[in-house]
């Protein structure tokens, strides 16, 4: 059985995808002197939110996933991220290679809204490995599973997953909303004559904090 350990180098923002993606450099070692043939390996990604802190700008933003701060103790539980594959070459002691990891503005996504939310700092996650190893013997090679204690944490900076995502949606972010609300709020800005779909949310934005003020005078 291949001797297996993982660890992860580094993450980047992918300059030549078709769509925003992080690349996590993993370094494969095995331990054993054993010739891996291939692995088809998988990979989880977790993020734990537990392990960082939250400015007072970040707090409020995470109220939807997590709820108020006194909660956190036990709210503040780790998040799934992405499950992705990758095809790993022969190789005989340790090799390394790119785990391309597809990111997605869906803000009703928890990971998503979770990103979204950061200001600065690191992203914590843990990447947990499965798969299947080939490895070369004197009459052919044998098959063997990746152990599923095989994992390793990674700091993800935030600017590196900015970067990302403001190469194809630069300092915006999606919504999704029913055909009945966009048609209502179709009628809303050609009545009101607004320019763009975020002079009208401004707009309605604005609205609500003048009554919210009214109904606040005593």
């Amino acid at each position: 059985m291949a001797d297996l350990t993982f660890e992860c180098l580094g993450v980047r923002s992918d300059p030549y995808a078709a769509s925003p993606t992080l690349v996590f450099r993993l370094r494969i070692a095995e331990t054993g002197g054993r010739a891996v043939n291939a692995i088809a390996l998988r990979c989880q990604l977790r993020i734990e939110p537990h392990r960082r802190k939250y400015s007072e700008a970040e707090t409020p933003l995470l109220g939807d996933l997590f709820g108020t701060p006194d909660r956190w103790g036990d709210t503040l539980k780790p998040l799934q991220y992405a499950t992705v594959a990758v095809m790993v070459p022969g190789f005989t002691g340790e090799t390394e290679v790119d785990l391309p990891v597809p990111c997605s503005y869906d803000l009703e996504v928890a990971a998503n809204k979770y990103f979204a939310s950061l200001e600065d700092g690191e992203i914590p996650m843990l990447l947990l490995f499965s798969g299947t190893v080939f490895v070369r013997t004197p009459t052919g090679f044998t098959v063997n599973q990746v152990p599923w204690t095989s994992e390793t944490p990674q700091r993800v900076p935030v600017a590196v997953w900015r970067e990302a995502m403001d190469r194809f949606f630069p300092g915006s972010g999606w919504l999704r909303l029913r055909r009945a609300t966009i048609a209502e709020l179709m009628l809303y800005k050609t009545a009101k004559a607004l320019a763009g779909w975020d002079d009208v949310i401004a707009d309605l934005l604005a609205q609500a904090k003048l009554t919210q003020g009214k109904e606040a005078r005593p």
